[in-house]
């Protein structure tokens, strides 16, 4: 290959000319560019980040050009999480009638926006269901907890660690980042490849706590099931989802804890810290002395942020408290459930 500006030859896989420094790509770079600031200007913001996280990749990482778009994803994921939502419709003349008549038509107005937000989320969550290798680990998995526990549990834990696992796609969908379907492996739960880099801590934080999100949203989902209909089983699904979702808090390795932690300063650090010792106290639980320790010691490293981070801090401890609550739930053998908790 030579380059276009000296007639050079340049090696494969370099981004910038080794003679004249010019950039390899930038013809594709001039298109990307003028793509995301179009997608930003009509307010898509997930599209313009797709566009300039592709530049990031055919740039090199100590380039100026490289700096300046990592500073524009900063502000578009700024502009996404703080972005007005899109006003609703006026409500029609029917759903304000008076009576009966207009307390159903206002009911089936706001029942409208209801169905069009879960049928957004279902789409995403069949998403993964139609990748051979999220669907037939997903069969391998739930054969093996069928020999365990039986099938309705395997089937109703495997699910709540799927919803999981597209908590954490749909906040990377929403970042442009590029990510694998889930791949399920028996006995370690499920993983997610990442093809791109987060350009921000706060960016890796708030995928790595969307997980936990949505496995609070499946847990507590059944144990409203189980509230309505006194089946124990549901119970069952929501504790134990609950405490795989808390024990993802863990601040190590790959677990979600430990992405949330990276955006945290040292006092906000103590602030979970301490709430995992108050909260172990509470409820007796060993996960959460275990959890309490080794945030402590996260608190004590060198690496940690200036700025303060409240979102991600607020975020941390809710999480901590609803699973910490629905992890402890008692759960009546078979044959004595009851219709309530």
């Amino acid at each position: 290959m030579r380059c276009s500006h000296c007639a050079g030859e340049i090696p494969p896989n370099i981004l910038a000319c080794p003679n004249c420094h010019a950039l390899v790509h930038a013809a594709e770079l001039k298109t990307l560019a003028g793509d995301a600031e179009a997608e930003t200007a009509r307010g898509d913001y997930t599209t313009a980040l797709t566009h300039w996280r592709r530049a990031l990749e055919l740039l090199p990482s100590n380039s100026s050009q490289h700096i300046a778009i990592r500073a524009k994803v900063n502000d578009l994921v700024q502009r996404l999480e703080t972005h007005a939502p899109v006003e609703r419709p006026k409500k029609p003349k029917w759903a304000s009638l008076g009576g009966t008549l207009g307390v159903v038509g206002l009911l089936l107005w706001k029942f409208k926006f209801v169905v069009v937000f879960l049928l957004t989320k279902a789409k995403l969550l069949l998403f993964g269901l139609t990748k051979a290798s999220t669907f037939f680990s997903m069969l391998l998995s739930i054969g093996v907890y069928w020999t365990l526990w039986g099938w309705k549990f395997a089937l109703g834990f495997v699910l709540s660690i799927y919803v999981h696992e597209m908590g954490h796609i749909w906040q990377l969908r929403r970042y442009g980042i590029k990510a694998t379907a889930p791949m399920f492996i028996p006995g370690l739960g499920a993983v997610i490849r990442i093809k791109q880099m987060p350009a921000s801590p706060h960016e890796e934080a708030r995928y790595g706590l969307a997980g936990p999100v949505w496995g609070l949203g499946a847990a507590i989902f059944c144990y409203l099931v189980y509230l309505a209909t006194g089946a124990s089983i549901f119970a069952a699904i929501a504790k134990v989802g609950a405490w795989i979702n808390l024990f993802n808090l863990l601040p190590v390795w790959q677990l979600d804890g430990n992405h949330a932690f990276k955006a945290l300063t040292r006092n906000e650090r103590g602030v979970i810290a301490g709430l995992m010792g108050i909260l172990w106290f509470t409820t007796t639980d060993g996960l959460l002395l275990i959890l309490a320790l080794v945030a402590a010691f996260r608190t004590f490293q060198k690496d940690v942020p200036a700025a303060r981070n409240t979102a991600i801090l607020v975020e941390f401890i809710v999480l901590l408290v609803t699973l910490s609550a629905l992890s402890v739930i008692n759960v009546p053998l078979p044959g004595r459930e009851a219709a309530g908790p």
